[in-house]
């Protein structure tokens, strides 16, 4: 989607949709934008908050239609709060109906108007609508085919044209520019991630990760690396090839480098799991819903996201994006339970649970990302089902060896919309992994599932400041967000880049 900041007066726009969010405090009456643009529309607003019907209530809608010949073709005004309470993820929120809006209009353009929200209307703001429109305007149909004539009656996304261009009005400002610049970036980042995950396991196999992962180094100007299965034995990769056997398709370890901060200063690493099928192995899993199993690489599509948008934005940090990749499936070389595998921290294994197999590539990977002396460490993955019993559909869990760091990125979760909740990482967890016959078992039982997973991953980062995301209940699913549609989340791209803007400023 193409983004344009303008501070024109909003009654002067032409375009074919204006969509406006009004808060219960400023009012049509009180805000001389807000009459100006009712006017357009022959008074409808006033009338209907005449009526009581229109009070800026978060419910509260009102459509008209251009009575003259100037101004916007159609004027929609949302209700969103009291100032108050006004939130960037309220914004975001409005920002993505109005591309819904749009879309039932049959429109590839509109315009959002933030600037009659006067002193709140900051550069956050700014940032939560163009990151809104942007993810609204996101949708998966490359594997549809949309030619030929439309069935009679059809209706939906099929004939809908895509949302195309969008203006910000409010203000040109150099804040609000950048801000909106941000958006995007942070936006188009986690449509990248949602895009991976949705693409089906015949496509997004690891080969085909690490081949886009090469193509947006070369977009955006990162550094690459790629090991193949040799270069994995070659580094004693064992956890991560123990997952690989039982399937055709070969593992990759993908590695991509942002060098925006100091020569030699300490990289942010950000390592997301990309299991891109998860059949189970030899624990195979129900046939019921195994298609989205697809999206067991949705951490490694999020740090992929995420490396892109920071490569565009050129923050000032040095930045490692790792993804271990594979598929998790049963033939006869397939890992079996009882097997006992040896990591690269030279640390054996007894595979309980093949099911059991993101921590396993993980497990290679952060203890690959940890000799290179980071300055944080952050995993994301889709790790085990308990999370979601746990925490549900509406936040991540985080736990993490430095409690300053988890406080970090629950702050940067609230600011993107995407939040997270600690849980504790006890010794007493650990005991649940202990092994009659290896250093360590890759399942501690039902009991704490989301935490011995996290126990387990410990054993792998060595001393460096290291964070850990189950995005099992996030990542993907059935949504409310206006701004998203059901299926891939790109949870948590936007968080990561938070943090690590934050840190830039810190």
């Amino acid at each position: 989607m193409r983004l344009e900041v303008h501070s024109t007066s909003p009654e002067t726009v032409d375009t074919p949709l204006m969509v406006v969010p009004v808060t219960s405090d400023r009012t049509l009456e009180r805000v001389g934008e807000l009459s100006r643009l009712d006017r357009v529309i022959g008074g409808v607003a006033s009338r209907a908050a005449s009526a009581g019907d229109f009070r800026g209530r978060g419910t509260d809608r009102v459509l008209g239609y251009r009575v003259g010949a100037e101004g916007p073709a159609r004027v929609l005004f949302l209700g969103v709060g009291s100032s108050e309470s006004l939130t960037p993820e309220k914004v975001r929120g409005a920002a993505g109906e109005a591309v819904r809006a749009a879309e039932g209009h049959r429109v590839s353009s509109l315009s959002f108007c933030l600037g009659h929200l006067g002193a709140g209307a900051g550069s956050g703001l700014a940032q939560a609508a163009a990151e809104g429109l942007v993810l609204g305007a996101w949708r998966f149909d490359e594997l549809k085919e949309l030619a030929g004539p439309e069935p009679e009656g059809a209706g939906g996304e099929k004939s809908a044209p895509r949302v195309e261009s969008a203006s910000l009005i409010g203000s040109s400002s150099p804040e609000w520019r950048e801000a909106v610049r941000v958006g995007h970036a942070f936006a188009g980042g986690e449509n990248l991630a949602r895009t991976l995950q949705a693409r089906p396991g015949n496509v997004a196999t690891p080969s085909h990760l690490a081949a886009e992962a090469v193509r947006i180094a070369k977009e955006v100007g990162l550094g690459s690396e790629v090991l193949g299965p040799a270069e994995m034995e070659a580094e004693g990769m064992g956890a991560l090839l123990s997952v690989a056997r039982g399937s055709d398709q070969e593992p990759r370890l993908i590695v991509l480098r942002h060098r925006g901060g100091r020569p030699g200063e300490a990289p942010l690493v950000l390592v997301g799991k990309g299991l891109t099928f998860d059949a189970g192995g030899i624990s195979l899993k129900p046939a019921k819903g195994m298609e989205d199993m697809k999206y067991d690489m949705s951490g490694g599509a999020a740090v992929l996201g995420a490396m892109r948008a920071i490569g565009q934005l050129g923050l000032s940090a040095n930045v490692t994006g790792v993804v271990p990749s594979s598929e998790n499936l049963l033939n006869g070389s397939a890992t079996k339970p009882g097997d006992v595998v040896r990591s690269r921290a030279g640390k054996t294994i007894e595979v309980i649970n093949t099911d059991a197999e993101g921590r396993l590539i993980l497990a290679d990977a952060l203890h690959y990302a940890a000799g290179w002396n980071p300055a944080a460490i952050v995993d994301c993955a889709t790790l085990t089902g308990a999370c979601v019993i746990a925490l549900g559909h509406h936040r991540s869990a985080v736990l993490g060896s430095d409690d300053a760091l988890v406080e970090e990125l629950r702050g940067a979760g609230d600011a993107a919309g995407e939040p997270c909740w600690p849980l504790p990482l006890d010794a007493e967890y650990r005991r649940q992994l202990d092994s009659d016959f290896a250093d360590l078992k890759n399942v501690g039982g039902r009991a704490g599932g989301t935490i011995t997973a996290a126990c387990f991953l410990s054993e792998f980062v060595g001393s460096a400041p290291w964070a850990h995301l189950d995005i099992a209940g996030t990542a993907y699913g059935k949504t409310k967000k206006p701004y998203l549609r059901n299926g891939p989340a790109g949870n948590p791209c936007r968080l990561l880049l938070e943090w690590v803007r934050a840190r830039v400023a810190a």
